[in-house]
């Protein structure tokens, strides 16, 4: 005959108790360690690409001397050099220069301290800048560099990475002159 476990003594047994309250409390842990994983690598390349902008507009200010203003007319190794700079981050070949870019054209500061669009490098360069309301300025040659980069987390599905935006993209202003 076979001997049958009275349910009354089930409720009584404690064994096991902390084993389970274990695997509730350690995946919940385990949960919130993925989470601050893929927060943290999105923060990581997020820097990356930040710093990979500002080295490609330096990159473009190294390679072009004052005689090759407008770069973008101008200096043939520019492209390369930005490119170079930008790649030369943890991400690799990762991050890329936006279609589109680098762009240059004349600047002056207006009233309110922003930086004012008075010329493309095209034509030829305003004398000064009233047409931003400073009659006694310069203007200045600017350079803008714009670099993206596409975000893969780590762990996808069930971590908060789903609500981070996919592509990172940043931007970058150099003077050259």
């Amino acid at each position: 005959m076979k001997r049958r476990f009275p349910a009354r003594l089930f409720g009584k047994d404690k064994r096991g108790v902390a084993a389970v309250e274990f695997a509730l409390i350690a995946s919940a842990v385990g949960l919130v360690i993925l989470n601050v994983a893929d927060i943290a690598i999105f923060l990581f390349d997020q820097l990356e690409v930040e710093n990979a902008t500002q080295m490609g507009a330096q990159a473009a200010y190294a390679a072009c001397p004052f005689d090759d203003l407008p770069a973008t007319v101008n200096c043939t190794g520019l492209n390369t050099a930005i490119t170079a700079a930008v790649q030369s981050t943890s991400l690799g070949t990762a991050p890329t220069l936006v279609t589109g870019y680098p762009t240059e054209a004349y600047y002056c500061v207006d009233t309110s301290g922003a930086l004012t669009n008075v010329g493309a490098v095209t034509a030829s360069k305003p004398s000064d800048c009233t047409s931003a309301g400073s009659s006694s300025t310069k203007p200045g040659d600017y350079l803008l560099v714009q670099v993206t980069y596409t975000f893969a987390p780590l762990f996808t599905g069930f971590t908060v990475a789903s609500l981070l935006p996919t592509t990172i993209t940043n931007t970058a202003w150099v003077r050259l002159a």
